[in-house]
């Protein structure tokens, strides 16, 4: 018999993958097993079994596996419920509990067996429940349909990704806080179009992608709010003439109960909330993970990546590639095509289940997958990399510090219009003669203004050019050093008093 078995992503436990197809076998746990007998939930008024293409292509079962521990965990509790309302006695109650615990027990060991004949996940459960608990299990699906099931496997699903993914996303912060730190002294040059502005501080520049990955924490936590709602006790569409009670399911949950049972069976929204916040994390990695590849090219030459996230070429002896990066920036392409595909699916839909969302799972895994691969692998990369500080200070010089020579001349009552006009035409002046602006000569200085003949000795140096800020938020040591105390309260209040960065040195 041809087995497929299913395996743990370690990133996000105790949830399971599965692969497409029979014939094929993955070290690992559950096995998947191509059997003839059929377990559908439905086939009481149909006079044949589904043709085999058909049934193939309507089986979730070989992705959906991946929801069963979450459908244990709702089943558990909308067992309590039918025995704390009367709806089926206490003992019966208490015998699906039973069960269902064990099942959740093989499930989270690897050692559930799944059959693609048992069409989806909660037939899966179903039918093993029964095999432990005797006919008793039939009594479970009582005041619930797949449709709200299935609803609230993917609200915890998306609820316990989002943790996870702001949990990873904390451990980057927390390594971009402690690079910063560790270099505060280094100076690099600031861009715009790619070409040098301005110098500013390295860790000024980390701390901008810490504070767009602290707007992503947000974005996580409203997309996991926005999960925090169960649709149990909807049933099919309308609700169910059994006295359920749907906040005594949510309160077990840790959840709010619904307001309107279409509604809680046909939105998809909270998915679509948490793809939208690994679509724009993806590209804010994306933005660093470009950094990096030019920083660590020999063009750059402003920083190198420790062997252990390196790789080579196959033909080139000499190549040091930072593939991890550049998967990184290719990974936002797929984050946002994973938003987009289930936009499309849900935008065409009437109110009220429809199997177009058996579409909604395989994008949500690609993304909570991709997401949480390149957050496992990022703080490493950061907390190892290596600097080149004269390199990059070097590149800070010349005309990126133009601007101060500007500002210096609007500070002495210049019109900035006017002073911006006298240092462009000392900018050509520069290149005709072939120096920089620190090597001008004091009369060529004072020819283009005659302030410029008072220019303090230091200003037109990248560390004199950070050190004159003034501005709230700016790249000066101590508007810097004000961000980090910032960073790490943030961290500290998000890691409930943990220490804010680990691993220093």
């Amino acid at each position: 018999m041809n087995e497929l078995r299913s395996f743990s992503r370690d990133a996000f436990p105790p949830a399971l993958r599965l692969g497409s197809g029979c014939g094929g076998e993955v070290a690992g746990s559950a096995k998947l097993r191509c059997v003839s007998e059929k377990g559908h939930l439905w086939g009481g008024r149909f006079g044949s079994g589904p043709a085999e293409a058909f049934e193939r292509l309507n089986a979730s079962i070989p992705f959906d596996v991946r929801l069963a521990p979450y459908d244990v965990r709702g089943s558990i509790a909308h067992a309590r419920m039918l025995g704390e309302t009367g709806i089926i006695s206490r003992e019966e109650a208490e015998a699906l509990v039973g069960g269902l615990e064990s099942v959740l027990e093989e499930v989270e060991a690897g050692e559930f067996s799944w059959s693609l004949a048992d069409e989806d996940v909660h037939t899966a459960v179903e039918r093993r429940l029964r095999e432990k608990v005797g006919d008793v299990a039939l009594k479970l699906h009582t005041g619930r349909s797949r449709n709200d099931q299935v609803s609230l496997d993917l609200h915890l699903f998306c609820r316990d990704a989002a943790e996870r993914i702001g949990e990873g996303l904390l451990e980057a912060m927390a390594a971009l806080v402690e690079v910063a730190e560790r270099h505060s002294d280094l100076v690099l040059p600031g861009y715009t179009h790619l070409q040098r502005a301005q110098p500013l501080l390295l860790s000024h520049h980390l701390l901008a992608h810490f504070w767009a990955f602290a707007r992503d924490l947000g974005r996580l936590d409203a997309a996991r709010e926005a999960a925090n709602v169960s649709p149990l006790g909807a049933a099919a569409l309308g609700g169910t003439p059994h006295p359920v009670d749907p906040a005594l399911v949510a309160a077990e949950l840790g959840m709010e109960p619904f307001a309107n049972s279409l509604d809680a069976v046909s939105e998809r929204d909270f998915a679509l909330d948490l793809l939208y916040a690994c679509a724009v994390l993806g590209v804010h990695l994306s933005r660093l993970g470009e950094e990096w590849v030019l920083w660590t090219s020999q063009e750059f030459g402003f920083a190198e990546l420790d062997d252990a996230y390196s790789s080579g070429s196959s033909i080139m002896p000499q190549k040091k590639n930072p593939d991890a990066y550049e998967l990184m920036r290719g990974r936002a392409g797929r984050l946002i095509g994973d938003l987009s595909a289930l936009m499309v699916t849900l935008k065409g839909l009437p109110l009220g289940y429809s199997k177009d969302l058996q579409e909604d799972k395989e994008p949500l895994f690609d993304a909570v997958d991709g997401v949480l691969a390149v957050l496992a692998v990022l703080p490493g990369m950061l907390r190892t990399a290596r600097f080149c500080g004269e390199r990059m200070e070097g590149a800070a010089g010349g005309f990126a510090l133009a601007t101060e020579l500007a500002d210096f001349l609007a500070a002495r009552g210049v019109p900035f219009r006017e002073a911006h006009r006298v240092v462009g035409r000392l900018v050509r002046r520069c290149e005709e003669l072939g120096v920089s602006l620190e090597e001008v000569p004091r009369a060529e200085l004072a020819a283009a203004h005659p302030a410029l003949g008072e220019l303090p000795e230091g200003l037109l140096r990248p560390r004199g050019s950070v050190a004159n800020k003034r501005s709230p938020g700016s790249t000066s040591p101590a508007s810097v050093e004000e961000q980090l105390r910032r960073a790490r309260e943030l961290l500290l209040a998000r890691r409930g008093g943990a220490r804010s960065t680990e691993h220093r040195g």
